[in-house]
């Protein structure tokens, strides 16, 4: 049973022509269950928002009574044949399928860890965000800590970086949609590490359980696929590159500011600088030479970027 976020996930990369193989793949999920989810009504809204992570379609599970079971054997024993879990299942009252324990089984044991590989993607395909902050020395000797909201394109390269009042779920929120505008369209996925304005709990699997409501809400309604990694391990979704870590070393930590109006302008002119003259290390060609292609992807994938300033729910409240 996957929950409403998974769901359209798929549904989202279905949607774009991604093959049923391919759409497995970047969900980390079988072809059948792609295939059984893509049978199903569209996902196009979140329904109760308290119980986002909770909620699944389809009759209950009989394996879930014994999911707590499952997690104390597994907990004790992590090698434990999966036979032999099953068997102490039914000792304790069990009475479903041999396949339906198998799969709970298979969901709650750690998943190994792939190795780092370069993770390039195809055009608007994928779409990196995170939240930073850094101690920032003025040159009066000053120091002040520094909020900003990164947003980087996988295949182009092209980066987004937004100082920020603070690292709360409506400001993520707005400024994901400024960074999609000035994208140029919304990416297929957007992959981000755990925090709480994205996942509120999830399981020791990794498997979240509990999505921020507001954040969900609003990626429903944009109809943007989400991938979550656990924090400081961006391998596990391919190559999650250390996006803060290059925004600090590449800027603030480089430089020397006069005060907020400087660093502003000096932030402009490193846009610039990053995305139109320097050539990226990984690519071998500067960021703004591949948008073409980027945005022609991400034009026929999604909504148009003077529309995404509409698409924000009133919920949201102003961040200034």
């Amino acid at each position: 049973m996957y929950d409403i976020m998974k769901r359209h996930e798929i549904q989202v990369l279905r949607r774009a022509g991604v093959t049923q193989e391919k759409g497995a793949e970047l969900s980390g999920v079988s072809v059948r269950a792609v295939r059984m989810i893509e049978a199903e009504e569209p996902v196009v809204a979140p329904g109760d928002l308290g119980e986002v992570g909770r909620a699944c379609i389809g009759r209950p599970s009989t394996t879930e009574p014994f999911r707590k079971l499952v997690e104390a054997i597994l907990a004790e024993e992590p090698e434990l044949l999966t036979l032999e879990v099953l068997r102490r299942a039914r000792l304790d009252g069990y009475t479903g399928g041999k396949s339906a324990l198998y799969g709970l089984v298979a969901s709650m044991r750690p998943r190994p860890v792939r190795p780092m590989v370069r993770f390039e993607g195809l055009p608007g395909e994928f779409c990196q965000h995170d939240f930073g902050h850094v101690d920032v020395r003025s040159m009066d000797g000053t120091t002040r800590r520094v909020h900003f909201f990164a947003s980087r394109l996988k295949y182009s390269r092209w980066v987004e970086v937004t100082i920020v009042p603070n690292e709360q779920v409506e400001t993520l929120v707005r400024r994901l949609i400024d960074h999609f505008a000035g994208m140029g369209g919304v990416p297929l996925l957007s992959v981000f590490d755990r925090p709480k304005t994205v996942a509120l709990r999830w399981r020791k699997d990794g498997t979240v359980t509990d999505w921020n409501p507001t954040f969900a809400a609003v990626m429903l309604d944009l109809g943007v696929g989400i991938e979550v990694c656990w924090p400081a391990k961006g391998n596990q979704k391919g190559s999650v590159e250390n996006l803060v870590g290059w925004v600090k070393g590449s800027f603030f930590k480089q430089r020397r500011f006069l005060d907020e109006a400087d660093l502003l302008t000096q932030l402009a002119a490193w846009h610039d600088e990053v995305n139109t003259k320097v050539a990226c290390r990984a690519t071998g060609v500067t960021p703004a030479s591949r948008m073409p292609e980027e945005q022609a992807r991400l034009r026929a994938l999604k909504v148009a970027p003077a529309d995404l300033a509409l698409r924000i729910p009133v919920s949201v409240g102003p961040t200034g």
